[in-house]
């Protein structure tokens, strides 16, 4: 579709934007949120006529793309048919959503309690955990984010958990393998790997291992940096939950569905957890869903036992039908496939290219379409380009970045010094060469800022 320009339009949505939307992690009067007239495919548009690729993926969920025919007319044939109706039956969308879903995820984790997105399925998962164990604490990463809803933002490790935290919310958090900037002075990634997982030991005998309901990992961090994990981490911490009895819960919100190459990125690495919460993908954000996969040991511990928990529209018939066919058109479209050798083939050998071309960029991790350079401003010493948390001034560097890629017709996701390569899985190889074009001029900007 060709944009075109309709300004008045645009300044009305603008305007009443400004009068009446609260935003969300935002100074309500430091921000000018762009007007988006439409999308399609990996492209959106503002009432201006200025096309953008999104290298963003809406918030890395669109993954089949914005406005897939086929999930459109699913969502119209479901709205025609049966619009919404209560969780407490049995409802055809609801019913092949589970089984579609249970049919791709690892082990036996065949029984699926939807919600409504990710946040909230993490606070289930820790209700399970914990009601299943009897244990009240959970473990967590630094450098993760797992929500915004109250148990979830405890549970994150980035500074978006500091104005909530009231340190009563049963979470310790721990160093999580990260070789580029080790916590644990290593050299390789089995050394990593190895100190890691120590390290997560110590803490659990420090914490006490009776009390420890819940692992909560990423399989790969998303916001944090795209940290793949070295080999042998993710399936030393499944051996630590078997030691401790410790419930394992992976949260694949970001990486699941296609994003890494694979239905899950737990399939990497061969580790089945007890607990997995998924959303974003699993219907492209079409319409709000998400859930927990649940093995059959835990699902037992609810066989005579209600679980206290629920939501109103949980497997709400739109979402579900969205998720139906999202995930046949991944199938019939070689989408998972598709991200798996773009991911192999284009993007990481250019974003190799452009780590030589660039000082500014430190390293260059991922897999699928899911991968992160790391800006810095000294390849040497690997100081950041920004300080951890930057605001304001301090963060200018990164703002010109962002500033030149939306110039240059990509729309990036820059988090701290980090700037993320999340286009949807199905974007063409063309798409990606537009896209690189575009990261290599805003680099060139923010090379600038390197000594």
């Amino acid at each position: 579709m060709t944009p075109q320009p309709h300004p008045q339009a645009g300044a009305v949505v603008k305007a009443d934007d400004r009068a009446h939307v609260f935003h969300s992690w935002s100074a309500q009067d430091l921000i000018d949120p762009p007007a988006v007239a439409g999308a399609e495919g990996s492209y959106f548009w503002d009432y201006d006529g200025r096309r953008y690729l999104d290298f963003t993926s809406g918030l890395v969920f669109t993954n089949i793309g914005y406005q897939h025919p086929k999930v459109v007319a699913a969502i119209q044939e479901q709205a025609g048919r049966m619009t919404t109706f209560a969780p407490a039956f049995a409802v055809a969308a609801r019913s092949e959503a589970a089984r579609l879903i249970a049919e791709r995820t690892p082990g036996d984790l065949d029984k699926i309690f939807f919600t409504n997105g990710g946040a909230d399925a993490i606070e289930h998962a820790l209700r399970m955990a914990r009601l299943h164990t009897g244990r009240a604490k959970v473990l967590s990463a630094y450098r993760s984010y797992h929500g915004g809803t109250q148990q979830a933002i405890n549970l994150t490790g980035d500074p978006r958990r500091w104005a909530s935290d009231s340190a009563a919310a049963g979470v310790v958090h721990f160093w999580a393998p990260f070789l580029y900037r080790s916590r644990f002075y290593a050299e390789t990634e089995e050394q990593e790997a190895a100190r890691a997982l120590e390290h997560l030991e110590t803490t659990i005998a420090f914490e006490g291992p009776g009390t420890i309901a819940a692992i909560v990992l990423e399989s790969i961090p998303g916001t944090a940096g795209i940290m793949v994990p070295p080999a042998g981490y993710l399936a030393g911490v499944r051996e630590i939950c078997d030691k401790y009895g410790i419930v394992f819960v992976l949260d694949e919100v970001m990486a699941g569905f296609g994003r890494t190459g694979e239905w899950f990125a737990a399939d990497l690495f061969g580790v089945v957890p007890d607990l997995m919460t998924f959303a974003k993908g699993v219907n492209s954000g079409y319409v709000p869903l998400g859930g927990v996969a649940i093995s059959q040991e835990i699902a037992a511990t609810f066989g005579k036992r209600p679980y206290p928990g629920g939501l109103t529209y949980s497997g709400h018939p739109l979402a579900c039908a969205a998720a139906v066919a999202t995930i046949n058109v991944m199938e019939e479209e070689g989408v998972v496939e598709n991200a798996r050798r773009l991911g192999a083939d284009v993007v990481g050998p250019a974003l190799a290219v452009l780590a030589e071309r660039h000082p500014s960029v430190g390293e260059v991790r991922g897999t699928g379409m899911f991968w992160a350079l790391d800006l810095v401003k000294n390849r040497e010493t690997r100081e950041p380009l920004v300080p951890y948390n930057a605001v304001g001034e301090a963060n200018a560097p990164m703002a010109a970045f962002g500033a030149a890629a939306k110039q240059h017709g990509l729309w990036p996701f820059v988090n701290m010094n980090r700037t993320h390569v999340v286009p949807p899985c199905n974007v063409s190889e063309a798409e990606l060469k537009e896209g690189f074009a575009a990261l290599d001029a805003a680099l060139s900007v923010a090379d600038e800022y390197t000594v």
